[in-house]
């Protein structure tokens, strides 16, 4: 089986900072998974006694703990200071814009609306900045906007930094129209548009195509729907042990992607296997 990479895949620069922020510190531990991949979590445990905290009340006075790649809410930040834990902050700076953005826009009397899984942590962490939480709403797509009620006719809007453009674009074009004033603040990381517009041409020229990233991942299972537009046998798995040989049967090439929270060891393995089919 001949296999093609996509021209643009994998660990994004908020990931490999924060994984380099990690190894640097042993013996501490991640409040929530650093990244959405498990295998990656645990190679961290193994090779630096990176542990991992699940909720504010394991973490004991004066521990040292590393901040997630998507953030926490403002409060958890406040009690975990409050425990004089030693906080290393490894929140990307692309989520940290929107959590300032949210704050300030909301203090100047502006209605937010969050374009993200409203679950899932980066939009915890962002939505925790507005001023008014009531006035700061979480949508993901434009019929979302029909249930709302707006405090002010003065709208705001980013978005979750792992979500699809054309669907945002979908948002705001909606607000537009029904209110006098919109500001739009494009927070959609650029490594995930790379990585969607890469995924997006290798797939109409594959006879199979494997997304590899956790399946708990936003940016991930983006790559997974975009590559099911332009080809059927798309599929998505977190690591090699999850390869079905029937996938190949009659196939000559297989298109490979990954998520930003892949690293490069779990990519090569898969590559590995494939080519072997």
């Amino acid at each position: 089986m001949n296999v093609k990479l996509a021209s643009s895949y994998g660990f994004c620069f908020g990931v490999k900072r924060a994984i380099k922020i990690a190894e640097g510190y042993e013996n501490s531990a991640t409040m929530g998974p650093l990244i959405h991949n498990e295998s990656e979590i645990n190679r961290l445990q193994n090779d630096y006694n990176v542990g991992l905290y699940r909720e504010l009340d394991e973490v004991k006075e004066k521990d040292t703990v590393i901040i997630r790649t998507h953030g926490i809410p403002k409060n958890d930040l406040k009690n975990l200071r409050a425990k004089d834990a030693k906080i290393i902050n490894a929140t990307c700076p692309f989520v940290t814009t929107p959590q300032q953005i949210v704050k300030k826009m909301s203090e100047e009397e502006y209605s937010i609306v969050i374009f993200g899984d409203d679950e899932h942590p980066e939009v915890k962490g962002v939505k925790s900045y507005g001023k008014d939480l009531n006035d700061v709403h979480v949508v993901l797509e434009p019929s979302d906007l029909d249930k709302i009620n707006f405090k002010y006719d003065k709208i705001a809007t980013v978005a979750q930094t792992t979500k699809k453009k054309e669907v945002y674009l979908e948002i705001v074009n909606n607000l537009i129209l029904k209110n006098k004033e919109v500001r739009v603040f494009n927070t959609i990381c650029d490594a995930t548009f790379e990585n969607q517009d890469a995924a997006r041409e290798l797939s109409k020229e594959v006879d199979v195509m494997v997304v590899i990233g956790g399946k708990n991942s936003s940016n991930t299972k983006q790559l997974h729907s975009i590559c099911l537009e332009n080809c059927e046998s798309s599929y998505l798995i977190e690591n090699a042990s999850e390869l079905d040989e029937t996938w190949f049967k009659n196939k000559t090439l297989c298109g490979i992607t990954a998520g930003a929270s892949t690293p490069d060891w779990i990519i090569q393995q898969v590559v590995n296997q494939i080519e072997k089919s």
